[in-house]
């Protein structure tokens, strides 16, 4: 059961270390690139100009968006607390349509969703680790609240850290945007579960 707040700090540690690697990614990226041509339309049609930041923030924050995606429906038949349920369907409405977009944009940019066979977000900062989606899986009531709450804390701020360096080093100004708009968002959601977590 992952009840230790230790263990959500060391969680956010590694998810600004993670945060990091993608910083060391985009100082060895290369310059921009045109998009290829006849690519699909995303969501937000990306311009011409992108760089390796921009490849790697998208195909790092789909797997992310997916998982949590995935914990927030966990919530719609775990969870007890009514905000706790109001924030994780909030979650899902605002990263689902997200996970559209940045896939559309990779299409568009002629690079695959996923960088590697089998990368599956692996390393990518602030994901919640197998034992801890399980444990949470398991999960029912209050404990359920009290996990997603700490969990998605975790999460959220590895998202942060990738969101800002995109902002820096990203050339693509829609990624750049959507890094801007996930960064407040997030942190905003941050913000609400370290008040909620000191009632649950």
């Amino acid at each position: 059961m992952f009840t230790d707040r230790s263990t959500v700090r060391r969680i956010a540690l590694t998810a600004a270390a993670g945060a990091g690697a993608l910083t060391l990614l985009a100082a060895c990226g290369g310059g921009d690139r045109p998009a290829a041509d006849g690519g699909p339309t995303a969501s937000v049609q990306p311009s011409a100009s992108f760089n390796d930041t921009d490849v790697a923030f998208a195909q790092m924050m789909i797997p992310h968006h997916r998982q949590a995606v995935e914990m927030a429906e966990l919530a719609g038949t775990r969870a007890a607390d009514a905000e706790v349920k109001a924030l994780a369907a909030k979650i899902k409405a605002a990263q689902d349509p997200e996970i559209a977009t940045m896939t559309g944009w990779l299409a568009a940019w002629g690079r695959p969703v996923e960088p590697g066979e089998g990368h599956g977000g692996h390393g990518v900062a602030g994901m919640t680790s197998e034992d801890d989606m399980a444990a949470l899986e398991q999960a029912r009531g209050a404990a359920f609240d009290r996990m997603f709450t700490e969990l998605m804390t975790a999460h959220h701020q590895g998202a942060i850290e990738m969101a800002r360096t995109e902002q820096a080093r990203g050339a693509s100004p829609e990624a750049r945007q959507l890094a801007k708009t996930i960064e407040l968002a997030q942190q905003a959601e941050v913000d609400q579960m370290s008040q909620l977590i000191d009632r649950l």
